[in-house]
C-alpha cells in the first residue's frame, strides 16, 4: 500500500538556478526539473511497496493456486493501462507543451471540472481517513508481534502469551498527536527514505521467512483453488475471495501520486512519454515482487495463511529477525501516518481559515519560546483539530480492528474511482475521443468491469468487518 503521497510537488527537482537553458528554469517558471525513467520509477516503487504487501498471502490464499497470481497480473495490467491514460493528462490541452498539472487533483480540476472534481477530494480523503486507521490496527499488530516472540521465547514456548492490543493503539495515537504538530512534517525530505529503507527491510525478511518455512515444511502447501470448504463454509468463501481482491487492489493504489512524480521529470523527450517507461518498468518491479511475497506466505502457511503475513511466523526462530520486520513496520507506519494525513490537515485548515477569516481561535499563531532553539508557533485550531482527529482514527481502530477488512475495503473504495474512472474520463476529455466510437466503448467497459470489481470488494470486507465483529467485544480484542 502506496505510502509516500506528496501532495505536494516532490521536491526532487534540480536546485534552483541550476544552469541549462533559459537560465535553468522550466517553461512554467519553477527550477529545472532532473528527473529521468530511473528516479520516476524509484518514487513509484518507494510508494507502493508498502504495508499492502502484508496481506498478500492471506489474499492468494483465498484464491489458491491460479486464481491469486491471475488477480495480481490482472491488476497490475490494469493499473498500468490506466497509468498510461494518467500520464497523458499531465498537462492538459497538448501532452509536450500544454498547461501543466501539479497533483492529481489539479488534473481533475482542470481536465474535468465542476462536481467531479468535489467528488475526487470526497474519495480521496475519505481513503485518508481510511488508512490512518488502517496503520493505526497494523502498527499495534506489529508492536504486540514483537512483545509476544520475545515473551514466547523468554518462556521457551510454554506461555501462549495473549495481550489485549488497546495500549499498544493508545500508544501509537501519543505519538501521532505530537507529529501531527509539526507543520508540513510529510515533506522532510529524509522521510521518505526511511520509509523506503523500512518497507524494503520488513518486505524482503517476509519474503526470506516464507522461503525458510517452506523449505522446513519440505513441501509447497495449498491448493489450485484455494481455502477449502469446510475450514470456511461456502458464503463465506465468496465473502473472502471478494475481499482477497480488495487487498490486492489495495497494494496497487498508486495512481493518486502519479501525477506529482511526473512533475519532477526533465523534458525532453516529454514527461508522458518518459512517464510510460518509468510506469512499466516500475510495476513489473512491483507485480514480481508482491507475486512471490503473496505465493511464498501461502505456501508457507496454506490454507492458514494469517492476514498479516508477519505475525504468522510468530514464534519460530530467527526471533529477532522477525523482531526487525516488526519495529522497521513500526518506524515506517509512523512516518507514513503523517504522509497520508498532513495533506487532509492543511486541506481542512486552509478551509476553516477561508470560511472564518476573523477569528482568532483559528487564525492566530502563539509563539512559545524554547530557549536553545527557535520559538515554536503553536496554532490553537491546529492543536485541537489535529488532535481530535488522531483520537478518533484511534477510537475507531480500537473499535474494529481487523487489519484485512480495513484493507480490503480501502482498496475497493479507491481503487474504481482514482485508478480508473478519473484516468478513463480524463483521457477521454483531453483526447477528445468521441462517445459510442470503438475507442470510448471499450474504455467505459474497462471501466464499467472495474466498478464490479470495487463493489464485490467493498461488499466482501464490509462482510468480513460484521463476521468479525461477532467474535469480539467492543475495545476488548485479545490476540
Amino acid at each position: 500500500m502506496a505510502t509516500n503521497h506528496h501532495h505536494q510537488p516532490l521536491n526532487v527537482s534540480a536546485p534552483p538556478g541550476g544552469g541549462g537553458a533559459n537560465g535553468g528554469y522550466d517553461d512554467d517558471g519553477r527550477p529545472k526539473r532532473t528527473g529521468t525513467v530511473w528516479t520516476a520509477s524509484a518514487h513509484i516503487i518507494t510508494a507502493v511497496i508498502g504495508s499492502g504487501v502484508l496481506s498478500l498471502a492471506w489474499a492468494t490464499a483465498q484464491l489458491g493456486w491460479v486464481a491469486g497470481p491471475i488477480a495480481m497480473l490482472l491488476f497490475s495490467f490494469v493499473t498500468y493501462y490506466t497509468s498510461t491514460l494518467l500520464a497523458a493528462c499531465y498537462r492538459s490541452g497538448d501532452s509536450v507543451n500544454g498547461k501543466r498539472n501539479y497533483t492529481y487533483m489539479d488534473a481533475v480540476r482542470n481536465n474535468l471540472g465542476g462536481f467531479k472534481v468535489k467528488l475526487c477530494g470526497l474519495v480521496q480523503y475519505v481513503n485518508l481517513f481510511g488508512v490512518a486507521i488502517g496503520y493505526t490496527i497494523a502498527s499495534s499488530i506489529s508492536m504486540m508481534a514483537i512483545k509476544r516472540s520475545n515473551c514466547f521465547h523468554k518462556s521457551g514456548g510454554k506461555n501462549p502469551c495473549h495481550m489485549n492490543s488497546n495500549p499498544y493503539m493508545i500508544s501509537f495515537g501519543i505519538v501521532e498527536i505530537f507529529l501531527s504538530q509539526i507543520p508540513d512534517f510529510d515533506q522532510l525530505w529524509w522521510l521518505s527514505i526511511v520509509a523506503a529503507v523500512m518497507s524494503f527491510t520488513y518486505s524482503i525478511i517476509g519474503l526470506i521467512l516464507g522461503i525458510i518455512q517452506v523449505a522446513d515444511n519440505g513441501r509447497l502447501k495449498g491448493s489450485l483453488t484455494g481455502v477449502s470448504i469446510g475450514t470456511v463454509t461456502e458464503s463465506q468463501k465468496i465473502w473472502r475471495s471478494f475481499q482477497a481482491l480488495g487487498d490486492i487492489a489495495f497494494a496497487y493504489s498508486f495512481s493518486i501520486i502519479l501525477i506529482e512524480i511526473q512533475d519532477t521529470i526533465k523534458a525532453p523527450p516529454s514527461e508522458a512519454k518518459t512517464m510510460k517507461k518509468a510506469t512499466l518498468l516500475s510495476v513489473i518491479v512491483t507485480s514480481v515482487f508482491y507475486i512471490l511475497c503473496g505465493c511464498m506466505g501461502y505456501a508457507a502457511f496454506g490454507d492458514f495463511a494469517p492476514g498479516n503475513l508477519l505475525t504468522g511466523f510468530g514464534f519460530y526462530n530467527p526471533f529477532w529477525l522477525l523482531d526487525i520486520a516488526n519495529v522497521a513496520i513500526v518506524v515506517h507506519l509512523v512516518g507514513a501516518y503523517q504522509v497520508f494525513c498532513q495533506p487532509l490537515f492543511a486541506f481542512i485548515e486552509k478551509f476553516a481559515s477561508n470560511r472564518f477569516p476573523d477569528s482568532q481561535f483559528i487564525n492566530e499563531d502563539i509563539s512559545i519560546p524554547i530557549p536553545g532553539f527557535r520559538s515554536l508557533k503553536l496554532n490553537l485550531f491546529r492543536l485541537v483539530w489535529r488532535t481530535i482527529f488522531v483520537i478518533i482514527t484511534t477510537l475507531i481502530s480500537m473499535l474494529l480492528p481487523f487489519f484485512n477488512d480495513i484493507v480490503g475495503l480501502l482498496g475497493a473504495l479507491g481503487f474504481w474511482p482514482l485508478t480508473v474512472y478519473f484516468p478513463v474520463e480524463m483521457y477521454i476529455a483531453q483526447m477528445k475521443i468521441p462517445k459510442w466510437s470503438t475507442r470510448w466503448v471499450s474504455l467505459q467497459i474497462l471501466s464499467l468491469a472495474c466498478l464490479i470489481i470495487t463493489i464485490a470488494a467493498a461488499s466482501g470486507s464490509v462482510a468480513g468487518v460484521i463476521q468479525d465483529s461477532k467474535s469480539i467485544k467492543p475495545f476488548q480484542t485479545i490476540y
